[in-house]
């Protein structure tokens, strides 16, 4: 006998309620705000890459060699076209390029004040500092090579050892003959000869001078205008005596000092530090031609 459930406790499936189809008026609006998105996006596209096009840029072209890489063993040179910005240097612009296209690209630089030295690099065929260059005063392409005649190691960064080996050749650092009776007194040099000396003072070591010059590119042996200048700055120091002079000048008057220079005028031309390198040389050349002379 079957038990039948009243009506009120029946089981029934519940109704599931189908969405309304969309009227042909909704989907003409929607595919308008559909057309209008897509208009939109297309119109943002294009106002970016106007923006783009329109965005002034520098075209470098740049010296690359990794010999520890099979692929970049044959020096080439890769373009960059880096956004530009007033006061843009040289310097800021390999950033650039390091930075947002190849973070292979290797270079020194330090202090970005034209300070250390670190950046000297050729660029459009001349020794400059990189961080000094404004990319404005460059024509395009901006070619940027190594410092020439000396070794590349990687890239625009060169070999320094050798130059810093004939640096050290000179003494590069004060030594006096007597010290002040007391203590506490210091070394006095009067404001003629400190003004004597100044711009010889002012060399920050980057090798530009050294690396334009024709005699130090054929003979490895030459001091070289750096080294010689940094000799200039202590011969002519009064504080360091007679005897000590005598000294220096025995190292600048050997068969590759001074007298190899002739006097070309090219350290004098890309010193970043504007150092009157050659007229330097030319009167140690004096000092020696002096030191010489015997009367009896």
């Amino acid at each position: 006998m079957s038990t039948q459930l009243p009506d009120s406790e029946t089981e029934t499936e519940p109704d599931t309620e189908s969405e309304p189809e969309a009227s042909p008026g909704d989907r003409r609006r929607a595919e308008k705000r559909a057309r209008q998105d897509e208009a939109a996006e297309q119109r943002a596209a294009e106002e970016a890459e106007r923006v783009r096009e329109e965005e002034e840029t520098y075209h470098l072209k740049v010296f690359r060699y990794d010999p520890e890489v099979a692929a970049k063993q044959e020096p080439r040179f890769d373009d960059f076209h880096v956004p530009f910005e007033k006061g843009m240097t040289v310097l800021d612009a390999l950033i650039y390029a390091r930075d947002h296209f190849d973070s292979s690209l290797t270079f020194r630089h330090s202090c970005r004040q034209a300070i250390c030295g670190s950046d000297a690099l050729f660029v459009n065929g001349r020794q400059r500092l990189g961080c000094k260059t404004q990319l404005s005063d460059l024509d395009e392409p901006v070619r940027i090579e190594p410092l020439p005649h000396q070794d590349v190691e990687k890239d625009l960064v060169v070999d320094m050892e050798h130059f810093y080996d004939q640096m050290e050749a000179v003494e590069p650092y004060f030594q006096t003959e007597s010290l002040p009776d007391d203590d506490l007194e210091e070394q006095r040099q009067s404001p003629e000869n400190r003004e004597y000396v100044k711009l010889s003072t002012r060399c920050i070591w980057c090798g530009a001078c050294y690396s334009s010059c024709n005699i130090a590119a054929g003979d490895n042996e030459y001091l070289g205008p750096a080294a010689i200048n940094k000799a200039y700055r202590f011969a002519m120091d009064e504080r360091e005596g007679e005897e000590m002079k005598q000294k220096r000048l025995e190292i600048l008057e050997q068969e590759h000092g001074v007298w190899r220079c002739q006097t070309q005028f090219s350290c004098t031309e890309v010193c970043p530090k504007d150092i009157p390198l050659t007229e330097h040389i030319q009167e140690l050349k004096r000092e020696a031609v002096k030191n010489n002379l015997k009367f009896w």
